[in-house]
């Protein structure tokens, strides 16, 4: 199938699928005599695994090691939950920075009495910086890298 259908069938934007190859998420597709991309069904399911963990909201970097994980027989689960695990505490950490972040906005909505007179203690409060939380100013740092996956045991036999 064409890159158009794959992206039909996949629910991957033919531009993020181009985009996915050049940086080697996808492996380059077949192409046909007339130069077009071909798509097979491996090649779908490969997408639909990183649509899907985009809708979890993994990075690129990340899926890069569940992929890695994916097509290996011997992976350890237990890699795979520590990647999740982070995951996890980052989207956890990013919920309470919007929390906070909606709680002060709120107060300053609040105050504001929204009566078309020029005092605004939004604007003021947006101005001087107070009551303006900072957690978006400074996110908790996170790993660029994903946990890398453990060392498996080498069993003699």
């Amino acid at each position: 199938m064409n890159i158009g259908q794959a992206a039909r069938a996949s629910g991957v934007s033919a531009k993020m699928i181009r985009h996915y190859e050049s940086i080697g998420l996808v492996p380059p597709a077949d192409r046909r005599d007339s130069g077009y991309r071909d798509y097979g069904a491996a090649d779908l399911h490969r997408l639909g695994f990183i649509r899907h963990a985009r809708d979890l909201g993994f990075s690129l970097e990340r899926i890069r090691v569940l992929l890695g994980l994916w097509s290996d027989p011997g992976r350890s689960n237990a890699d795979v939950k520590a990647i999740a695990r982070a995951h996890v505490r980052e989207l956890e950490d990013r919920a309470r920075q919007l929390n906070e972040m909606a709680d002060a906005l709120r107060t300053l909505a609040d105050a504001c009495d929204g009566d078309g007179r020029p005092d605004c203690p939004i604007i003021a409060s947006l101005e001087t910086g107070a009551d303006v939380p900072t957690c978006h100013a400074s996110p908790a740092p996170t790993t660029s890298e994903p946990p890398a996956p453990r060392e498996k045991a080498r069993v003699k036999r």
